[in-house]
């Protein structure tokens, strides 16, 4: 009977447990369709007629696809150049982050000075700055440059650090051996050469995660480029999608304006996509352990 009964309590103990994880299980799809819902609506939307992304009830997949929209928007709006001025700033953007930030970082994880943790929780009470705050002097400042609609007010303060990255970085540096450098600097090695062919090597999860959020925030950032960019062959992504919602209202083509949207948050979603592990393992401060 002993028997019997144990068997019946591990037997509803593993009902619980299967019970909870369909529960579990079922309430994370709900939820993942509940925000896949947007993105799929843009894509099938992109795939429409210009009838059928107005007609009500709405159709929910369209028969047969439109991929002649995007080729249509291509020839109307010049998306490939917006993408290259996009990428050109994202590219500018992310080699003076990963530059200036890992220099800062390194300096406040290994180089020892009076008021070192001082300066770096001063460098960190920035964070709490807005940044609409600094909007007005940083474009006066930027006009007195004569650097109005051109890229430099977008790419320059990127080679001079930013908080956030500088703490990343520098939690990650602290995870490296002391001991890797030590013997380093036995053989004559100074803290740059430590710093560019020690620690940047291993350092490279952390330095992809940052290189990450920057080449997302800087292709999604809509504000910069509206406030300094005047010509329309100088917009990026994000501004060319405010420029081509403006023509849109004078005729129905949501369409082509969804088309626009789904081609525009391919880069981000393809990066995230192919480098999700190193970004994961960056984010989570994770290093070589001695």
């Amino acid at each position: 009977m002993r028997k019997v009964a144990v068997s019946t309590r591990q037997s509803r103990k593993r009902l619980r447990e299967a019970l909870r994880a369909a529960i579990s299980y079922t309430v994370l799809v709900i939820g993942a369709a509940i925000f896949l819902f947007p993105l799929y609506w843009q894509v099938t939307t992109s795939l429409k007629t210009a009838s059928d992304a107005m007609r009500f009830p709405p159709v929910w997949f369209p028969s047969p696809p439109q991929w002649s929209n995007y080729l249509i928007l291509i020839e109307r709006f010049p998306m490939l150049l917006y993408f290259r001025n996009s990428l050109l700033v994202s590219a500018s953007v992310i080699v003076g982050t990963v530059l200036s930030n890992s220099l800062a970082a390194y300096g406040f994880a290994r180089l020892r000075m009076p008021g070192r943790d001082k300066i770096f929780m001063l460098l960190l009470s920035t964070l709490m700055v807005p940044g609409a705050v600094l909007i007005i002097p940083q474009f006066v400042m930027f006009q007195r440059l004569h650097w109005v609609n051109t890229y430099r007010p977008l790419i320059v303060p990127a080679f001079f650090g930013g908080p956030f990255s500088v703490f990343l970085l520098r939690q990650f540096f602290t995870t490296i051996p002391l001991e890797l450098e030590s013997a380093a600097r036995i053989d004559g090695a100074g803290y740059l050469r430590c710093y560019a062919q020690i620690v940047l090597p291993l350092a490279k999860p952390a330095l992809l995660a940052v290189a990450i959020y920057s080449f997302v925030g800087t292709w999604n950032d809509f504000f910069g480029p509206l406030i300094y960019l005047s010509d329309k062959n100088k917009y990026t992504v994000a501004v060319a999608l405010r420029y081509l919602q403006g023509s849109v209202r004078t005729r129905p083509e949501y369409h082509l304006l969804m088309a626009a949207a789904t081609l525009a948050i391919l880069p981000p979603l393809a990066t995230f996509f192919f480098a999700q592990r190193a970004f994961i393992q960056g984010t989570v401060i994770t290093g070589v352990k001695g």
